[in-house]
């Protein structure tokens, strides 16, 4: 029995011939998404692999009471400290004492600690705590569950400082020695500091590390690198696993390296990588094991960069196609502590609180942008430029296997923008499956988010969105090529909010040539967006010119310069530039962040705009009521023929009556629809009355065939009635939409 287990043990570490890693940092709340999508590849292949995601990993070991304990240790107090490390230096039985209870709690494990948070007497309080002068204004109607979770994380953010002063000035929880790999055109920086001893953070990743290697024992390593923020610990692993495992390959991909690593030509890079891919994974990776196993030779390789005779070779066998998204698997989140992962509240805003507190289940609608034009992105890129979208029936299977597995059903659709018809068709599918999710995606604000369409997405879960208005001008939204304007995206707003979908705006400024008039006028229809309720959350950007954009593909055309042409040997993305014509764009960062946070929490509406910049601003020259006079016009449902009209709600109850007025008799019908919020009573002719109760029954969204509008037109006509418009777009039917008669 004995040999028969060490036999399978062996057996097991063989057949994990891939360990897929997510170096630290990325979130506290939920796995990087990466590894989970290439396993679920692997599992269609019937190749064995292990993932983990060692950020979480290492602020667990690190955020403990020995961990603390070590921490606080390695310390030595010196005058040169600032007051705030000073403090806590004194306080650290303080810290060391709750940090389990504390994390603990942010897992959700202990939630009766909150009211013990709330009393402030608790928890050890330094620098980040002075930031709590208005909690009972921002969380007064948030509760006490989410009031101690923002003291927890400052909590945890205050340490975060002491570490960063004393131990290891690259730490960060979600961006660690992000300046090292951001905008780093050499290698040289970061090659410095990776010859320098490990820092008491690099020791506990690499003790992870170690244990996991000598676990699995595969034969290659997968690191996805999503940002900057992770790509000094990767380059950690990889040269730990270089050093003491040499015949296991090791391969980079993700994010960073799809955007910053196309034009790489510094050979040192692979002192700690064996191999580097771009894009799509599924293939390259299924291409190098198959390398690695001798059944294939290094030419055909496919996107992946080695060295060949000492040279940094890129090989690309364009004869091996990419899987479509059909053949790619459902995500794989086995092998997380998904039990484990922390929720905080970082800043008081409603869609960051929503994106670190509870964890999301990742997935994708479509491959790449089914918009694919706006000027500052990298629409060149594969992952934008290649659109392929699944279908709604495979994305519900999918999404069942996920909750199946992970026991959690929420989803956060992490497309650059979802489709709406098929945010339409998944909500369809959702519904029809009597699935209880709860999910939010990324969107462009078009039109086609009618009233109609809003409300179907909230009714299968939907509860927020988040879209680019970018610079809120209709010259730069043109220039940008958004294919919005301000008055459309207001209105969008008003659907998403009215059906009870939070709306989030990524704000942009500095776009080439925007001018000081432009930033003001902006931050007005801003301020009126928040105003009229239409906005619940919004985060400014200051614009980034990249390589594979149009406006870094041709900066002429817009009217900037490139600060210089040369081409590094690392890192090539963000690319410095100067903008004659445009305002000084920087200046502005401070005053539009400050005003922002004001309208979030729906205060300082009546402040000059000047009021919020410490320079001269012009006046702006956008009407005080723009947004709220759009918003009050009447809007016309547009319809045609083959708009499909679909029924959400419960069968109606039917009286019917006989009426007499003036010596004359005729029958009525009264239909009583009750929703989940209230009671919905309409009056009509009998014949019509008992028609519509039928063709509701018809039109319910559990039936597989649906109706358009006109086939609903031609039943009507067809069982003797007259004026269908007359009858289906005034009142009473056209408030049906209240109790779930939608038009799509």
């Amino acid at each position: 029995m004995q040999r028969k287990l060490i036999f399978a043990i062996k057996l097991f570490c063989l057949n994990n011939t891939i360990f897929l890693i997510t170096p630290p940092f990325t979130q506290l709340n939920t796995p990087y998404p990466a590894t989970a999508y290439l396993k679920g590849f692997l599992n269609t292949k019937n190749i064995a692999s292990t993932q983990a995601d060692l950020g979480i990993e290492v602020i667990l070991k690190l955020f403990s009471k020995k961990g603390l304990t070590n921490l606080f240790s390695s310390i030595q107090l010196k005058d040169t400290y600032s007051a705030n490390a000073k403090r806590m230096l004194v306080l650290k039985n303080d810290y060391i004492n709750s940090i389990d209870a504390v994390i603990l709690f942010l897992q959700g494990k202990n939630t009766v600690l909150a009211p013990l948070i709330c009393k402030r007497n608790f928890l050890p309080e330094a620098e980040r705590f002075a930031q709590t002068d208005d909690l009972a204004w921002a969380f007064g109607s948030m509760g006490v569950q989410d009031k101690a979770k923002h003291l927890a994380t400052l909590y945890l953010e205050d340490l975060s400082d002491l570490i960063k002063e004393c131990v290891d000035e690259h730490f960060g929880f979600s961006r660690y020695a992000e300046k090292l790999g951001r905008s780093a055109n050499s290698f040289n920086e970061l090659y410095a500091e990776l010859q320098k001893p490990n820092t008491f953070i690099d020791n506990i990743l690499l003790t992870i590390l170690k244990n996991k290697m000598e676990s699995i024992q595969p034969k290659m390593v997968c690191i996805s690198v999503p940002f900057p923020g992770n790509l000094y610990a990767s380059l950690k692993c990889g040269q730990w696993i270089r050093q003491h495992y040499p015949d296991t390959k090791v391969c980079m991909g993700g994010g960073f390296a799809n955007t910053e690593l196309r034009s790489l030509s510094d050979k040192r890079v692979f002192e700690f990588y064996d191999f580097i891919t771009l894009d799509d994974g599924e293939a390259p990776i299924e291409n190098l094991i198959q390398f690695i196993e001798g059944k294939k030779n290094i030419q055909e390789l496919k996107r992946t960069f080695t060295l060949i005779n000492n040279e940094v070779t890129y090989i690309n066998n364009t004869t091996c196609a990419d899987y479509r998204q059909g053949q790619v698997g459902t995500p794989d989140y086995s092998d997380f502590y998904l039990d484990s992962y922390i929720s905080a509240i970082e800043v008081v805003n409603p869609m960051h609180s929503l994106w670190s507190d509870g964890r999301w289940n990742k997935l994708t609608m479509a491959h790449g942008c089914y918009w694919g034009k706006c000027t500052f992105c990298d629409i060149s890129l594969d992952y934008i430029k290649s659109y392929e979208p699944i279908t709604a029936a495979l994305l519900c299977n999918r999404m069942e296997e996920i909750i199946a597995q992970t026991g959690q059903n929420g989803f956060h659709f992490v497309d650059e923008a979802a489709p709406p018809a098929l945010m339409r068709a998944l909500s369809i599918e959702i519904i029809k499956r009597k699935l209880i999710v709860s999910w939010w995606a990324n969107i462009r604000f078009e039109k086609s988010f009618t009233r109609d369409l809003c409300l179907l997405l909230k009714a299968a879960g939907c509860i927020a969105v988040s879209g680019g208005l970018e610079v809120a001008s209709d010259r730069l939204l043109k220039l940008i090529d958004k294919g919005i304007t301000v008055a459309q995206v207001a209105k969008v707003n008003k659907h998403f909010t009215e059906a009870g979908i939070m709306v989030h705006a990524y704000l942009m400024y500095g776009f080439p040539t925007q001018t000081a008039q432009e930033t003001i006028d902006s931050l007005e229809m801003v301020r009126q967006l928040f105003e009229t309720g239409v906005l619940q959350s919004a985060f400014w950007h200051l614009f980034t010119m990249t390589a594979h954009s149009p406006v870094g593909l041709n900066p002429e055309k817009f009217k900037v310069q490139k600060v210089s042409d040369t081409i590094g040997t690392f890192a090539n993305n963000d690319i410095a530039h100067t903008d004659p014509t445009g305002a000084d764009h920087e200046s502005f960062g401070y005053g539009l962040k400050k005003s922002l946070f004001n309208y979030m929490h729906s205060i300082a509406f009546d402040v000059p705009l000047n009021k919020w910049f410490d320079f001269k601003t012009p006046k702006t020259s956008i009407a005080p009521t723009y947004i709220s006079a759009l918003l009050n016009e009447e809007e016309y449902i547009a319809t045609n023929s083959t708009t499909k009209v679909v029924w959400l709600g419960n069968a109606p109850i039917i009286e019917t009556y006989t009426k007499t007025k003036k010596g004359n008799q005729w029958e009525e019908c009264t239909l009583t629809f009750e929703t989940k919020k209230e009671t919905l009573t309409i009056k009509t002719d009998k014949a019509q009355g008992l028609w519509l109760s039928t063709i509701l029954a018809n039109v319910t969204i559990q039936n597989n065939k649906t109706l358009t509008l006109q086939q609903v037109k031609e039943n009507y006509e067809a069982a003797g009635l007259n004026d269908f418009e007359l009858f289906w777009d005034n009142k009473p039917v056209n408030t049906l939409y209240k109790a779930g008669l939608l038009q799509l």
